[in-house]
């Protein structure tokens, strides 16, 4: 069964402006789910729609197998959401928040779980402060144990660590690392690339309200990445014309200390670094050094938004 099952989405504005394209996605249940994308992608559109905050001109959406628009209830009981935006009452504890919360989902306050929810936030001393005391990072620290309390099984963390410091970060990942492999789905977007690439084990793409690409991310880094062979001649290599034609499939750069090759996949799926190699060793003798580097989910995240937007323009 699949968490979420998105087909066909598309969100078109009065004003014209088309916020998501026929987007069609799968969540795997339990898994970690980066939905990444450059300011205006239309992330924030489909979280809303998964929200029933917005509603779409086209597609559908089923959760846990239920249709997310006619069975409303079914599905807000088994979502929480992080959002952005920070908004509680200045005059609520967060014990009070919290308990408020778990009547608004139909569920008895559960009054162990939300002191486990504290202490492991890191806001158990200030459980009796208003939240007006609280600083920004203790008040998005809140907002995840919000989303929390009445033990969804869908969480959607968006930007959940802006303005929470590094060793913070770190130790709320680790909590939410325990919820997701007890069974929690969860769908995080963030601009912490990094973060998303370690935490997460599927991640979609999106830019311009479409999807770029979607699949698991061992196989995003693995069949998507480029790998460029550095050779290292202690010198810079002017490349000819004759060069360059002879190096035309490996797209020859020069460097500041030799060349750099892209390499690719032959016909049986093994890398061309041997090819490439000895390319290079047949027209500039052997290097000093040479070595490999794959693109990271950072690098491939720029190249295909870049790709796709001139592409668009």
């Amino acid at each position: 069964m699949y968490a979420l099952e998105i087909n066909g989405l598309g969100k078109v504005y009065k004003n014209g402006n088309r916020a998501l394209d026929d987007v069609s996605l799968t969540v795997p249940q339990g898994s970690f789910y980066a939905l990444l994308g450059p300011n205006g992608a239309g992330k924030s559109t489909l979280i809303n729609m998964i929200a029933d905050i917005v509603r779409p001109t086209s597609g559908s959406v089923r959760m846990f197998g239920h249709d997310l628009f006619s069975e409303r209830a079914w599905c807000k009981k088994r979502l929480g959401v992080v959002p952005q935006e920070i908004a509680f009452d200045p005059f609520f504890t967060p014990i009070e928040v919290l308990r408020f919360t778990s009547g608004l989902f139909g569920c008895k306050p559960d009054d162990s779980w939300i002191e486990e929810l504290l202490t492991r936030l890191e806001l158990f001393e200030h459980r009796g402060k208003g939240t007006r005391q609280l600083s920004g990072g203790m008040r998005r620290r809140l907002l995840v144990a919000q989303a929390l309390v009445h033990r969804p099984e869908l969480v959607i963390l968006d930007e959940p660590t802006a303005g929470v410091d590094v060793e913070l970060r770190r130790r709320l990942w680790g909590f939410m690392r325990e919820q997701s492999s007890k069974g929690t789905t969860i769908l995080l977007t963030t601009h912490y690339l990094d973060e998303a690439e370690e935490l997460c084990d599927h991640v979609a793409i999106i830019d311009r309200g479409r999807v770029l690409t979607a699949r698991p991310m061992r196989e995003l880094l693995q069949d998507i990445a480029a790998s460029d062979l550095w050779l290292n001649y202690g010198r810079a290599i002017v490349l000819t014309d004759a060069d360059r034609i002879a190096l035309a499939a490996f797209e020859p750069r020069e460097s500041a200390e030799g060349v750099c090759l892209k390499l690719g996949r032959a016909a049986g799926g093994e890398s061309t670094f041997h090819v490439a190699y000895q390319a290079a060793v047949a027209r500039f003798g052997p290097p000093v050094d040479a070595g490999v580097k794959s693109e990271d989910l950072e690098d491939i995240f720029l190249r295909l938004t870049t790709k796709d937007r001139e592409i668009q323009s």
